[in-house]
C-alpha cells in the first residue's frame, strides 16, 4: 500500500447499503488490515479492521481506554467539534475510559449485579414487559413507529427497573443521552447534556444513599469506598448502555429482518433458531462500531509497529464482517454459527451487560414475530433515516404496519 492510499479520516458513507461496512473500509481491511490513517488534524495515527488483529488488540491493556494520557485525535470531520482535545481528567465512575487497575476495581463492584443466573432470574420478567409493550401496540392504528413504540420502552422500561430509576423521568435522561451521541454536536452543547444527566444522577445516587432500595444502583450506594461522584459516572454508564444499544440493536434488528424476508420466515417457522439469530444479528448490525485506543508503548500488531502516542480506531463491524473469519460475511444468515463475534468488545471491557442484551433482544424479537406476523414496513426501506450522525448506530424512526 503506498502512501496514496492511506486512508484519510475514517470512511463514514453507508455507501453498500443500510446493513454493510462502507466500501472503502471493506476494501481496507483486505490490502492491510492494521493501517496506518491520516487523521483529519494530521496525526498519523492506526485504523484496525481484521477480526484477529481486533481481538488481539482489544486483549492487550497496552492499547490503553484512557483519555487522559496524550491529545484525542477525531478520526472524522466533527463540525461541531474540534479535530482533537486536549487530556482531561478522567470522570469518575466511567470505567470504560479507565485501565486496570482502576478500572477493575469499579467493574468487580458490578459483576454480581450481571451474572448470568441473575439474568437467568430476570427472564420471565422482562418477557411480562415485552408482552405488556406488544399489548400497548396492538391498540395502536398503523402505521406507527416502532422505535418510539416498542424498541425504546421495553430496555428502558428493564434499565430503569434494575437500576432503580424512576420511568417517569425516562424522557430527560433519553434526550440528554441522545444529545451526547450526536456526533456533530458542539462541545459546549455536549457538556450541557452531561452537566444535566449528572445533575440529576447525583440526585438521584444522594437519595439512594440516604434510603437504598432494592435495586442495582442502591446496593453500589451502600458500599462507602465508592464517592458520589463515582456513583454517578457508574449510572451514567449502566443507564446509557442500558437502553441506547438494545433499543437500536431491536429496531435495527427489526429492519434487517423485514430486509430479508426469507430468513424472517424461517425464523416465524422455527422459533428455536431464536439464540442463533440473534447472535447472527449482533455480528451482522455491530451497532457500537467505533472504538478509541492509545498506545502507550511501541508495539508491534499483526505485523505492524505502532508507535507509542498513536491514537488507534477498531471498527468492530469490519471485523464482525472479515471473511477471514466469517463465511459469505455480508449474507444475513440465521442458521450461522456467529459465535465469537466481537459486537460485545473482547478483554478486560468486554460488555458486563450482554447477558441482559440477549434476553431482550430474544423476547423481543419472538414476541414481535409471534404477535405481528404481517409486519411491513410502512415505507420504502430507503425513506428510513439511518442513525449514521450518532455514535451508536441503528434507525432514528421505524415505521411500520400490520393487516
Amino acid at each position: 500500500m503506498s502512501r496514496t492510499d492511506i486512508p484519510h479520516g475514517l470512511p463514514m458513507e453507508r455507501d453498500a447499503g443500510p446493513f454493510d461496512p462502507p466500501s472503502a473500509i471493506t476494501r481496507l481491511r483486505a490490502a492491510r488490515p492494521v493501517s496506518p490513517m491520516i487523521f483529519p488534524d494530521g496525526h498519523e495515527g492506526w485504523l484496525v479492521t481484521g477480526y484477529d488483529a481486533v481481538r488481539q488488540l482489544m486483549a492487550d491493556t497496552r492499547f490503553s481506554s484512557r483519555q487522559d494520557l496524550g491529545i484525542l485525535h477525531m478520526p472524522y470531520e466533527t463540525p461541531g467539534m474540534p479535530a482533537q482535545t486536549e487530556p482531561s481528567e478522567q470522570t469518575p465512575g466511567v470505567f470504560i475510559s479507565m485501565d486496570p487497575p482502576d478500572h477493575t476495581r469499579l467493574r468487580k463492584k458490578l459483576i454480581g449485579a450481571f451474572t448470568v443466573r441473575r439474568m437467568k432470574q430476570l427472564e420471565e420478567h422482562i418477557i411480562d414487559i415485552v408482552e405488556h409493550q406488544l399489548d400497548e401496540l396492538a391498540r395502536m392504528p398503523p402505521p406507527v413507529d416502532l422505535v418510539k413504540a416498542f424498541a425504546l420502552p421495553v430496555p428502558s422500561l428493564v434499565i430503569c427497573e434494575l437500576l432503580g430509576v424512576p420511568y417517569a423521568d425516562r424522557e430527560t435522561f433519553q434526550a440528554n443521552s441522545a444529545q451526547m451521541m450526536v456526533r456533530d454536536q458542539t462541545l459546549e452543547e455536549k457538556m450541557a447534556a452531561w452537566g444535566a444527566l449528572a445533575g440529576y444522577l447525583a440526585e438521584l445516587v444522594t437519595r439512594k444513599r440516604a434510603t437504598p432500595g432494592e435495586d442495582i444502583l442502591s446496593d453500589l450506594a451502600r458500599q462507602d469506598d465508592l464517592s458520589i461522584e463515582e456513583l454517578v459516572g457508574i449510572a451514567f454508564l449502566l443507564l446509557l448502555a442500558g437502553h441506547e444499544t438494545t433499543a437500536n440493536m431491536l429496531a435495527l434488528g427489526t429492519f434487517a429482518l423485514l430486509e430479508h424476508p426469507d430468513q424472517l420466515a424461517e425464523l416465524r417457522d422455527n422459533p428455536e433458531l431464536m439464540p442463533d439469530a440473534v447472535e447472527e444479528l449482533l455480528r451482522y448490525l455491530s451497532i457500537a462500531d467505533i472504538f478509541f485506543r492509545y498506545a502507550a508503548e511501541d508495539i508491534e500488531l499483526c505485523g505492524e509497529t505502532i508507535p507509542e502516542g498513536s491514537t488507534v480506531i477498531i471498527s468492530l463491524l469490519a471485523a464482525n464482517h472479515d471473511p477471514e473469519r466469517f463465511a459469505n460475511p455480508d449474507t444475513l444468515d440465521l442458521h450461522r454459527t456467529a459465535r465469537g463475534h466481537l459486537s460485545f468488545g473482547h478483554g478486560v471491557h468486554q460488555c458486563l451487560g450482554q447477558q441482559l442484551a440477549r434476553i431482550e433482544m430474544r423476547a423481543g424479537f419472538a414476541g414481535l414475530l409471534r404477535r405481528f406476523p404481517t409486519l411491513q414496513l410502512a415505507v420504502p426501506a430507503g425513506e428510513v433515516r439511518l442513525r449514521t450522525d450518532m455514535n451508536i448506530y441503528g434507525v432514528h424512526e421505524l415505521p411500520v404496519t400490520w393487516s
